[in-house]
């Protein structure tokens, strides 16, 4: 499998397939933090023209098997440094988004890294924990996916990602 996940610079042409994973309401109702309205692809095009511009923020595409299936970004947020990753529905429980946050890490030689996953998304936590990072801290923040504050989980890599971990597929993969 780890063979099978590359990370590539992000196209225009991906776009249209990242617009596409956002709208879908159960993925965004388990990243929480999303657009306020998913299906304006106007916001949506603004949103990706300011983060492509910003050389601050490294954005790449996670392809599984040549296919593209989500992407993974670092950037800053609240003054830290933060990755988030989205992966289409249709791809989760295989081990990509585990295997591609470790690649992407490799590429970044910054630390310390922070995350933040809403509370019941058990699945990116454990991608998070499979990746070396741990659980530092709560906030609570406006999802817009759910139309209300929720807790979320500040997470923090301190240490280089190991590649070694293991490519291979881990239960509740997101």
């Amino acid at each position: 499998m780890g063979q099978e996940v590359t990370l590539r610079e992000v196209r225009l042409t991906d776009l249209d397939r990242f617009f596409e994973f956002e709208r879908d309401p159960i993925s965004s109702h388990r990243a929480a933090f999303t657009a306020e309205d998913p299906n304006d692809r106007g916001a949506f095009d603004r949103h990706w023209q300011r983060i492509l511009a910003d050389p601050s923020v490294r954005n790449r595409t996670v392809l599984y098997q040549g296919e593209v299936v989500g992407n993974v970004a670092l950037f800053e947020l609240l003054g830290l440094p933060s990755v988030a990753y989205w992966i289409d529905r249709p791809w989760w429980a295989r081990g990509i988004a585990s295997r591609a946050l470790r690649l992407f890490l490799t590429e970044v030689s910054r630390r310390p890294i922070y995350a933040r996953v809403v509370h019941d998304n058990l699945a990116s936590q454990h991608v998070l924990s499979n990746c070396g990072f741990v659980q530092v801290g709560t906030d609570r923040g406006f999802a817009h996916a759910r139309g209300a504050e929720v807790e979320e989980q500040i997470w923090r890599l301190d240490e280089v990602a190991r590649p070694d971990l293991g490519p291979g597929p881990q239960p509740g993969d997101a």
